[in-house]
């Protein structure tokens, strides 16, 4: 299949009415308007490759009632506008290419309601996944989504978030009961109740959940919660080749182990772990596991894992319940993201992200290994391989054109690779300005019918202009 051209990052002029946009905001809410070059700058993306993109003016809002307020403003005026989280995601998702307004919900970071027999909590949109969990931990409740950086609720859900513990208990997609959202005309709208199931009406919760910020601003969210397992163990165990530990990973699941996490880290990786984190792990490809359940079914869930790597050349096998010793493994695997810049200082770092059926996922990591050889490029590997998901963090010198050429080449191959084994060019990242290009192949035709829920709900193009769509 070919690689279809990446869109280019499109800047248009400055909106004809943002002047008159931002002099309105600063008028009414002086405090919670900046138009300073550093604010602005903070709120472009930086976390990748791409340019950033200032937006014309943040707006810090304290209300669902605020953002309603501004989106009206700027729906008067066909003004942009970018919903902002914490600003983790990496595929350019909060860059402001035609200028315009930042709307930040940080500010917005209340805890509204624990429903603990229902097993239900809603929150304001920029309560942080770690907040929440301070929030629960003494009622024995915990929210399992966990994608690494401590990113804010609203933007998980925004960009259909997941992470080390979606192979048991799902991403955001499914944890998501109900959402609060303001529509591009400033309609505010609630998705659902709080039920556990319903088949009334269209599913706007699920249309809203990974639309990235081009239909609304999701200002509240329902989630769905957990009981603290009565027991949690975690475990390492090295392999002598990643085919080997992606074998593992594929038979423990198909052998109906209910893994919590299964993460895959190749030999650079770890190299880079032991480095930064001061770990003293085999240099090899490793998976990192945790097993949640009574004591006894832990024990059991620890078993037969060790059954199953045995068989395929595991090494020594290392598991422990203690917290302290847990923590700092998946401390670890967390600041993989970070460590990796260890190995080659001074380069940037892109992460790709892709996912495809399990029983596909060894041999597209390994080709993806082979492809980074044959181009003379250097990047660890690491992966949620439980649920076939896997990324890439490619090192290169951005002032290199050529070898940026062939970092861009190389993520290219590996989204179209992904797809024609019948994956997809993002398991969690998002489409962003990153991805753009791949969504064509991947959706045919349901590519049109998503520009047309677009229109419908957004005719004006306000709504995170230049992000999933090029136009």
């Amino acid at each position: 299949m070919a690689i279809p051209a990446a869109a280019p990052a499109k800047i248009a002029e400055p909106t004809p009415g943002v002047a008159t946009v931002i002099a309105e905001l600063t008028a009414r809410w002086p405090s919670q308007t900046s138009t300073a070059t550093a604010v602005r700058d903070h709120h472009a993306n930086h976390l990748t490759w791409y340019p950033p993109q200032m937006p014309d003016a943040v707006f810090f809002a304290s209300s669902t009632a605020d953002v309603q307020s501004v989106m009206q403003l700027c729906a008067a005026h066909r003004v942009p506008i970018i919903p902002y989280g914490t600003g983790t995601s990496v595929e350019g998702q909060i860059n402001a290419p035609f200028g315009g307004i930042t709307i930040d919900l940080s500010r917005m970071n209340a805890v509204l309601s624990v429903e603990a027999e229902d097993l239900t909590c809603t929150v304001q949109a920029g309560v942080t996944r770690k907040q929440i969990n301070e929030h629960l931990r003494d009622k024995g409740l915990f929210f399992p989504i966990d994608p690494g950086a401590d990113a804010s609720l609203g933007g998980m859900a925004a960009t259909r978030a997941s992470g080390t513990n979606a192979v048991r208990y799902g991403t955001m997609r499914e944890n998501v009961i109900a959402l609060t959202a303001v529509m591009p005309d400033g309609t505010i709208v609630r998705t659902a109740r709080r039920a556990r199931k319903s088949s009334a009406g269209y599913d706007l919760t699920r249309l809203l959940v990974g639309s990235e910020g081009t239909l609304g601003v999701i200002t509240q969210v329902t989630l769905r919660l957990y009981g603290i397992p009565e027991s949690i163990a975690a475990a390492v165990c090295p392999f002598p080749t990643l085919d080997a530990a992606c074998n593992v990973a594929i038979g423990a699941i198909q052998a109906g182990v209910p893994l919590a996490r299964v993460e895959l880290l190749d030999e650079l990786q770890i190299r880079a772990c032991n480095i930064y984190s001061k770990t003293a792990l085999a240099e090899t490809p490793t998976l990192f596991v945790e097993f949640h359940g009574t004591p006894a079914s832990v024990d059991e869930q620890v078993a037969l894992f060790k059954t199953i790597a045995k068989e395929h050349g595991g090494g020594d096998f290392q598991w422990s319940t203690r917290p302290e010793e847990r923590s700092k493994l998946w401390q670890a695997r967390h600041d993989a993201a970070y460590s990796c810049m260890v190995l080659r200082p001074g380069a940037k770092v892109t992460a790709t992200d892709v996912c495809v059926p399990i029983s596909r996922l060894a041999e597209c990591i390994a080709v993806t290994k082979q492809d980074l050889a044959d181009h003379g490029l250097f990047g660890p590997i690491v992966g949620h391989v439980g649920d076939g998901n896997f990324h890439v963090a490619v090192l290169f010198n951005p002032g290199d054109a050529d070898e940026f050429k062939r970092m861009k080449d190389f993520s290219e191959r590996l989204a179209m690779r992904a797809i024609v084994m019948d994956g997809t060019c993002t398991g969690e990242h998002g489409v962003g300005q990153g991805k753009i290009a791949y969504l064509s192949a991947e959706f045919g035709a349901g590519l049109d019918l998503m520009r047309q829920i677009k229109r419908s709900i957004d005719p004006d193009n306000i709504m995170n202009p230049g992000k999933i769509f090029s136009a």
